[in-house]
């Protein structure tokens, strides 16, 4: 008689729902999202007081330079009344350091965890998933900060603080979609996350955080054609993302409608291409790793 030797497989069994196994399987993902939290700042003396020095010293480099030196003016909010320059920049600059951040490490996650991804097989979307929570926790600390400097003022709008969850779940749906399209790609072409640093610079001066959204015309003539500057500008969803959070903590007000609209629609659309694209690329993953 021969004794059937246990088999560790790779890649995703074929048959049953892949929605399914996930929800199973759900205790995993917190599982590798406590990991990636205590591996953040390992062997730091700080540890995570670096998760408030960081963009505490962003913001003091930005608000010198455009501030100071350039002598950018605050936009007054409206209703508000509050004008702060280092306000604005803050609430600006936080999401997009939490979107940088998430959508940097995810895209390198599946090659991070190469060894883990080759011994056994279990739902790879929760690495890249694991990676983003674990950006959502850092967040989560700098955000509260945030809003403990706006209350300081006297102008927060404390009714409408729910809306931030709202706003911080499309953000975080937008990120995972984009995360997982990079990170399978990433493990093909291994330029992708190089190119990511040069794409990350370009969208963030495309992104209203230094400057108002005002500086950008309704429209321009360009070879002599009248031009939508602004809706073209518009497209970028990080416009819509920045725009809602400073509606919220800098003028106190609704977000429009509009804008939400579009940027849920933008996040789903996105997630669901991210998504599919993944799946597609996944049997293979361990065999290029």
């Amino acid at each position: 008689m021969s004794s059937a030797s246990p088999v560790t497989t790779t890649s995703r069994p074929n048959g049953g729902s892949s929605t399914a196994e996930l929800w199973e399987r759900r205790e995993l993902l917190w599982s590798l999202t406590q990991r990636e939290l205590r591996g953040k700042y390992k062997r730091s003396a700080l540890g995570w007081a670096w998760s408030m020095l960081n963009p505490i010293s962003s913001i003091l480099i930005y608000s010198i330079v455009f501030k100071l030196i350039l002598k950018q003016e605050a936009v007054e909010g409206n209703p508000s009344g509050l004008k702060s320059f280092t306000l604005a920049l803050a609430i600006g600059l936080l999401p997009w350091n939490f979107v940088s951040s998430a959508i940097g490490a995810s895209t390198g996650s599946l090659l991070a965890q190469a060894g883990l991804l080759k011994k056994v097989y279990f739902p790879r979307e929760y690495v890249v998933g694991a990676t983003i929570l674990s950006w959502v926790v850092t967040f989560a600390i700098e955000m509260s900060v945030l809003i403990v400097a706006v209350a300081f003022t006297g102008k927060l709008a404390w009714p409408l603080l729910p809306l931030l969850l709202l706003i911080a779940l499309l953000q975080t749906v937008l990120i995972l979609g984009y995360s997982l399209l990079l990170s399978a790609l990433n493990v093909y072409f291994r330029d992708v996350q190089h190119l990511l640093g040069i794409a990350m610079q370009v969208w963030f001066y495309l992104t209203p955080i230094v400057y108002p959204i005002t500086l950008i015309p309704e429209s321009a003539e360009v070879l002599g054609v009248s031009v939508p500057m602004r809706q073209i500008y518009s497209i970028n969803p990080m416009v819509h993302v920045v725009g809602a959070y400073r509606d919220v903590l800098y003028h106190g007000r609704m977000p429009g409608w509009q804008s939400m609209l579009y940027l849920a629609a933008f996040a789903v659309v996105l997630f669901c291409v991210g998504l599919t694209f993944f799946r597609r690329l996944e049997p293979r993953l361990a065999e290029e790793l």
